[in-house]
């Protein structure tokens, strides 16, 4: 955990082309990918991410038009635009899947403690 100007900010998930962290003072998510950083509201966040995982990376693979190489993503209520290639939705679905993951695991994890919190 790190102290950012008074913000407690937690690491959810890294890899080596970006990292998803958890402000737990704002109740936002922070993506960190392709050198710029970009703040979610939980709820944006998911629709973000949604957006991500329904890109057709068959159709860019397939696709013989230069058009379909690359993709735009403008995230809800941000000011930030993703223009991708194909190699960075792979990178960004991996992120992205990782982060869902461990907030997952974190939850579940939570929920197996609950009841044997309260017995103490």
């Amino acid at each position: 955990m790190k102290d950012n100007n008074c913000i407690k900010i937690v690491e959810v998930f890294r890899t080596e082309n970006g990292s998803v962290s958890q402000c737990n003072k704002t109740n936002s998510y922070i993506l960190e990918f392709g050198g710029t950083t970009c703040s979610f509201k939980a709820s944006d966040f998911i629709d973000f991410t949604k957006r991500v995982n329904s890109l057709d990376l068959v159709g860019m693979i397939l696709s013989s038009s230069s058009v379909t190489d690359v993709t735009v993503l403008m995230p809800p209520y941000s000011e930030r635009c993703f223009v991708l290639t194909l190699t960075d939705v792979l990178n960004l679905k991996e992120l992205l899947g990782g982060a869902k993951f461990s907030l997952h695991l974190n939850s579940v994890i939570w929920e197996c403690l609950r009841p044997h919190l309260y017995s103490i």
